[in-house]
Order: C-alpha cells, then sequence, then structure tokens
C-alpha cells in the first residue's frame, strides 16, 4: 500500500487535539476531531457545523470525502448530513462536518471526539462527447 503525502495545519482551535488517524493499518478513512471550545448539544432534529480544527492541500487529482461513522450513527441516530462531503483539491480552508441528530434524545458533541471520517481517493474529470 503507497501513502500520499499531504500537508495539514492545525488551526488555533485545534491546540491540543491529535491529527486525523487511522484506527487500524487498513483503516480507509481518517477520523476528524470536533475542534469546539465547549460541549456543543445536537437535539432530535437538530443540525450543527462542527470544525475539525485542520485545513489540508490535497495535490490535483485528489479529493478527500467526510463520511459518518458507523458507530455514530447506530448508537445514537448521529450522521453526516451532506455524504459523502467532498472536499476539492484547491480548497484550503478548515474542514468542517455537518452532523444531524436523527436519534429520539439530545447528543452531546465533546472537544476531541471522533465525529467522522476522511477519506482520501483520486479522481479523474470527464470531457465530455455530445452525441445525438
Amino acid at each position: 500500500m503507497s501513502k500520499l503525502r499531504v500537508p495539514i495545519k492545525r488551526l488555533k482551535n485545534s491546540i491540543n487535539l491529535g491529527l486525523p488517524s487511522y484506527a487500524s493499518e487498513s483503516s480507509v478513512g481518517a477520523d476528524l476531531l470536533a475542534a469546539i471550545s465547549e460541549t456543543l448539544t445536537l437535539p432530535p432534529g437538530d443540525r450543527r457545523l462542527v470544525p475539525s480544527g485542520i485545513a489540508i492541500a490535497l495535490p490535483k487529482g485528489y479529493e478527500a470525502q467526510v463520511r459518518p461513522r458507523s458507530g455514530l450513527a447506530l448508537k445514537y441516530g448521529v450522521t453526516c448530513l451532506n455524504s459523502p462531503g467532498t472536499i476539492d483539491s484547491d480548497y484550503r480552508g478548515e474542514i468542517s462536518v455537518i452532523l444531524i441528530n436523527h436519534g429520539s434524545e439530545a447528543f452531546h458533541i465533546s472537544r476531541g471526539m471522533r465525529i467522522a471520517q476522511l477519506v482520501i481517493a483520486p479522481y479523474c474529470s470527464a470531457d465530455w462527447d455530445v452525441t445525438l
């Protein structure tokens, strides 16, 4: 398995938080952490934009996808609203996660909680051939 070197910038809200990490050697997604200063409560049916505290510089020809964590979805009904969320190779801003609570109880998001996964993948663009 080859690894892609991706420049990453820690933002001020990610001080003392870890970088995205893979749970195992075979994991496809790296866990994104909540870079919030105080606990966020997500009532049933509500959605929030949760910052990750990082910005990345993907090389051209790659995208990053923000995907839900299956454990949060199964146990609490919490998932990513626009899944997968696409991060283009020219985006340099903070990666944030739109979380929604489909569960029946309020969900509490604490600083450093694993809230989503980041998957990096190659892509190709299309040239369109119009046919009749």
